[in-house]
């Protein structure tokens, strides 16, 4: 690892601990999103985090809100744009018709994609609306 990764990881360790520590699953490979997307049973928050402001101010907090609802996903993973750059891409492999977006989140069900929010629909939204937008998702699908 030369000194500019090392120094990415240092910098984003906080953002994704601020996942991690809300019960998310971080896939950082290729391999362990297939596996994963694969073998997934019921529903599944998955969260496409990122360095951004607008994924630091409204996309993790928006999330971990959301996760209050009395209706609320079984698994809840991440992966990591720009860090974790092949589990990113293999994850939007599954997205079907979503054009890249980061942060975005998308919610799954056995594996397909039943609701998603790109970057449009969180970055300029409060984190009110944003955690609406997914609770809504909740209450419709699960």
């Amino acid at each position: 690892m030369n000194a500019y990764e090392e120094y990415m990881r240092g910098i984003v360790q906080p953002m994704r601990d601020e996942l991690t520590q809300a019960g998310f699953q971080e896939l950082t490979d290729a391999e362990k999103v297939e596996n994963y997307v694969e073998q997934a049973k019921g529903s599944t928050l998955v969260v496409v985090n990122s360095v951004c402001g607008c994924a630091a101010g409204l996309a993790r907090p928006a999330v971990r809100e959301s996760l209050q609802n009395a209706k609320k996903p079984e698994n809840l993973v991440t992966v990591f744009a720009g860090q974790d750059k092949e589990a990113t891409e293999k994850m939007r492999e599954y997205f079907t018709d979503q054009p890249p977006s980061s942060p975005s989140v998308a919610l799954m069900q056995d594996g397909k994609l039943v609701h998603f929010i790109p970057r449009e629909q969180i970055e300029g939204y409060d984190v009110e609306e944003i955690v609406e937008n997914l609770t809504t998702a909740y209450n419709n699908h699960l």
